[in-house]
């Protein structure tokens, strides 16, 4: 083993056992070892909701510290997806500085983040002990032409949403008043998306425009936040078994949220709850077309959206041991931590 590789691993190995340190007397030394073993990916992860302090580490990344390293890690999650929409006129200029933005703190702090940019780097990450980023949008608004796919592909971006919750270019959101499905232009997009290797996300999307896009799509396309339809009947931004399996079919995966009323649609809910959904999913599916996306950061997104140990740095942790009484097993929970999205980004980024 070269030298260099041998200490990216100690990194790894020492970032591990101060998480094992840290969570042994809270979580079973199974759910630790797990989360430490596994590459965690987070298929919407957010590094924080509080977005006046997002914006200064944007602008001064120097105020990006230590401490803010530290809570990342302490997460256990390995990969972080931190997209976001720009419903606006000014949606191309806006995401133009917005990956410009991501860039400038990536760039500034590499002793934390590796940007996402190609599949060796997916286990690079975790090897040399440091948060990988992968930049995606949660909307196709700031794509006028085929040409700026290309242009933000050379910006850092690896994934983008078709649609927000609303119309666009390319088809329907989920909250749309109708459906007609994907455009032509969406097609045109998929195919670009597919030849360069850009992943196609359909999680706001709606059902027309979901099947569209899976069906014209040749490589995986993933559902990167969302939950089963099934279980929370009424909720527009979940997803019908129907679309699940087509996805699943393709190869795609569905990462599960931990947002309250896209769990349930009325109270209570609880982290049981949530794992109804790993179970319909993967009894719908297959385990191989499960993962997380928990559309959320650290700290939760407020009262009444949240779910109780859901809502908090540790609850990766909390996640797996509800895995665990659910009789899921060490290799099938692997897949759900990570290992199912990292197969398809594989797949779609080769």
């Amino acid at each position: 083993m070269h030298r260099r590789s041998f200490l990216a691993g100690g990194m790894s190995l020492l970032a591990g056992a101060c998480v094992n340190r840290l969570f042994a007397d809270q979580y079973s030394t199974r759910a630790v070892d797990l989360v430490g073993q596994s590459n965690v990916i987070d298929m919407l992860g957010l590094l924080t909701l509080n977005w006046t302090l997002l914006a200064r580490w944007h602008k001064a990344p120097e105020t990006f510290r230590d401490a803010d390293a530290r809570k990342l890690r302490r997460s256990g999650i390995d990969i972080f997806h931190p997209a976001v929409a720009f419903e606006s006129p000014q949606a191309h200029a806006i995401t133009l500085d917005w990956f410009e933005k991501w860039n400038r703190l990536i760039a500034a702090q590499p002793d934390c983040f590796l940007r996402i940019d190609a599949c060796a780097d997916l286990p690079r990450a975790k090897a040399a002990g440091k948060i990988g980023i992968i930049l995606g949008m949660q909307d196709a608004n700031h794509l006028r032409s085929l040409a700026d796919l290309d242009a933000f592909y050379a910006m850092g971006q690896r994934l983008t949403q078709l649609t927000y919750n609303t119309k666009n270019l390319l088809g329907a959101g989920c909250k749309a008043a109708t459906d007609s499905g994907l455009t032509p232009f969406g097609r045109d997009v998929v195919a670009r998306m597919n030849a360069i290797g850009m992943a196609v996300d359909v999680s706001h999307c709606g059902e027309k425009t979901t099947l569209d896009a899976i069906a014209a799509s040749k490589k995986p396309v993933l559902i990167t936040h969302s939950n089963c339809k099934a279980l929370a009947q009424g909720v527009a931004r979940c997803k019908t078994d129907e679309a699940i399996v087509a996805a699943a079919r393709k190869g795609g995966v569905i990462g599960l949220t931990g947002v309250r009323h896209f769990v349930r649609a009325k109270d209570p809910v609880s982290i049981e709850d949530a794992l109804d959904h790993f179970d319909h999913a993967v009894k719908t599916a297959g385990i191989e077309h499960v993962g997380l996306g928990s559309d959320t950061d650290l700290d939760g997104r407020g009262p009444g959206a949240d779910i109780d140990r859901l809502d908090r740095v540790d609850r990766v942790f909390e996640l797996t041991e509800g895995l665990i009484r659910r009789g899921y097993t060490d290799q099938q929970i692997g897949l759900i931590l990570g290992g199912n999205f990292e197969r398809a980004l594989n797949q779609i980024w080769s």
